[in-house]
This record gives C-alpha cells, sequence and structure tokens, in this order.
C-alpha cells in the first residue's frame, strides 16, 4: 500500500471508496461519527481526508463501512490538508464560502484583530459545528461555528 504522506490521491481515493460505502450502506455522517466516538464534523473532515482518525476510532469507521485493514491504517496517518484546489470553487456551496470570505474575510480579519490584538485563530485547535434553525421568516437557516484557540503574534 502506498502510503498517504508520499501519495495524497491515496486519501483522495480512500474518501470517494467511504463516501460509495456511506451511501451504499444508507448511513448518515453521524453514524459514522457515532461509530467513531468523535464529533461529526472531525468525523466527516477525516473520512474526507483532511485529518488523521486514532487507531481505535479510524477501525470503528472502517468495520461500519466494511472497508479493509489496509483502509483503517489509512484512515490513521496524517494527510496533505487541502480540499479545494487553488482555482475559484465552482461547488455552488463551497463558492458560497468562498464568496463569504470574499465578502466579509477582511471584516472578520479587522474584527479580531481589534477584539484580540495580533495573531490568528487556530485550525489546529478548532471545533466546528453546523446547526439547522428555523427562520421566523419562513423555511430553514444555517447556523455554522467556527471555535478556534486564539493565537498571538509573538516577537522574536
Amino acid at each position: 500500500m502506498i502510503h498517504a504522506q508520499f501519495d495524497p490521491t491515496a486519501r483522495q481515493l480512500l474518501a470517494a471508496a467511504a463516501v460509495e460505502a456511506k451511501t451504499r450502506k444508507d448511513l448518515s455522517w453521524q453514524q459514522i461519527a457515532d461509530a467513531s466516538g468523535l464529533s461529526v464534523a472531525f468525523t466527516t473532515a477525516a473520512v474526507l481526508g483532511q485529518h488523521a482518525l486514532p487507531e481505535d476510532a479510524a477501525k470503528a469507521v472502517a468495520d461500519l463501512l466494511g472497508l479493509d485493514a489496509d483502509a483503517a491504517l489509512l484512515l490513521t496517518t496524517v494527510p496533505t490538508r487541502g480540499s479545494i484546489p487553488g482555482a475559484i470553487p465552482t461547488d455552488p456551496t463551497i463558492y458560497r464560502f468562498y464568496e463569504m470570505l470574499q465578502v466579509y474575510g477582511t471584516t472578520l480579519k479587522a474584527l479580531v484583530h481589534e477584539e484580540f490584538g495580533d495573531g490568528i485563530i487556530s485550525a489546529i485547535n478548532f471545533r466546528l459545528d453546523v446547526k439547522k434553525v428555523a427562520d421566523p421568516e419562513g423555511g430553514e437557516r444555517a447556523v455554522i461555528t467556527l471555535d478556534g484557540k486564539y493565537l498571538p503574534t509573538k516577537p522574536f
């Protein structure tokens, strides 16, 4: 087997196989996360190739999806992160996030720096949550919470 750290396509192929198995077995991301014992956002990102799963979680996910031991092992490897190629995204859902950052990116930066000073919001010490809520005007709204640790810039 090719190690994912040396061949990022191995993780992409595994992600495709996992999504196919998820669909075939009519599983939700929450059911897969329940098997892993981790959050739905982290588990989904891991299965899609953006995080490494702990060994016990990887085995549970692979077992649930009907994937082999090599797949379980690959789920534990540190991936090459970044799921969006350099061009402007064409998928409508991903494009809307791109659009939100184009419109509000400088605003977010300004507000973070005003509140915290010079630094960044960690994507490593980070939590993500997606919820569906009723819209008072009818329909539904998506509430997306990005919760990252603030890391101040340190002079050296």
